[in-house]
């Protein structure tokens, strides 16, 4: 690996004008060494100078109700190989304040917060002159892969049960032209049913499903709220047949893998049977997999990271 892990921690003002925490993981030349990160140990260099030239920008948004530090090993593997990756904790939408969840107004938010997230990179003292100039590939898990669509120029639109009227209704999004390719992950993709809703994503795409993900499955789903939302076909199947043609998309459906299969392995002491994203289908190496899997991504984001679109 050409970089150590280098990681600092930011604070993104928001289209609102609030403050949001950022991770930021970058090629640095200190040496890493373990840290605490929240919940984690990792091996980074911590606020380690910056290295490099020319650097790939990525952004990671994390699922409803979770939290960026989820996507740790995949930054960390990125940051090695010369990228900058940018981990926000979206507001009121995480692990520890998730008053907005299944909203409207999240919908519209965290598009935002993305965009908010570009600006700053961009624009900053360690990273703005390092980085390939206006391009970012957008990672998503689960409702962050509906944040990277939507960021990408898809036309959401809110359930009746997500507004405060009871009624559908469109979302306001302004698309982004600075994001150059999607990495989407078990996503979540319900409110891009309309017809002609992703008509206008014609970033290139790597699409990660699990086939024991529920959200593969069809049928009536029953929400945290219990409200009930029929999904026709799966969430990848709203994704591939919602682009246009022209749309450059590989789709990787892992055998036995479950919706949490992407996120980052815990440590052992967090492993339980009593906390779903710690467990995956019976057989299933999460372990394994990462590797696999980040190996795919990293090549993937060099490829369609240099130049706007």
């Amino acid at each position: 690996m050409p970089f150590s892990a280098g990681c600092l921690t930011a604070q993104v003002s928001g289209a609102d004008g609030a403050r949001f925490p950022v991770f930021v993981f970058y090629p640095s030349t200190d040496p890493e060494r373990p840290e605490q990160l929240g919940l984690f140990t990792v091996d980074v260099a911590l606020d380690g100078p910056s290295a490099g030239s020319s650097l790939p920008l990525v952004v990671v948004s994390h699922g409803t109700g979770s939290a960026p530090l989820l996507f740790r090993t995949l930054a960390m593997h990125l940051a090695r190989h010369g990228c900058v990756v940018a981990l926000p904790e979206h507001p009121h939408n995480n692990r520890l304040d998730n008053s907005l969840g299944g909203t409207a107004q999240n919908l519209a938010d965290r598009p935002r917060h993305i965009r908010s997230v570009l600006d700053w990179a961009f624009a900053s003292d360690p990273f703005g002159p390092k980085l390939q100039p206006n391009s970012a590939a957008v990672i998503g898990h689960s409702v962050g892969a509906y944040t990277a669509l939507a960021t990408a120029g898809g036309i959401p639109t809110a359930f009746p049960w997500e507004s405060p009227d009871g009624q559908a209704h469109p979302v306001s999004v302004v698309p982004d032209d600075r994001v150059t390719a999607l990495v989407l992950l078990a996503p979540a993709a319900a409110w891009f049913l309309n017809p002609g809703a992703l008509a206008s994503v014609r970033t290139p795409i790597l699409m990660f499903t699990g086939d024991h993900d529920d959200l593969e499955i069809p049928g009536t789903k029953t929400l945290g709220d219990g409200s009930k939302v029929d999904m026709p076909a799966g969430h990848s199947a709203i994704i591939t047949r919602g682009l246009p043609p022209a749309t450059e998309i590989v789709h990787r459906v892992v055998p036995n893998a479950g919706h949490y299969s992407f996120v980052s392995p815990y440590p052992a002491a967090m492993t339980s049977p009593a906390f779903p994203p710690s467990q995956d289908p019976p057989g299933f190496d999460r372990v394994a997999f990462h590797r696999t899997m980040n190996a795919e991504i990293l090549a993937f984001v060099v490829a369609h990271g240099a130049g706007p679109r």
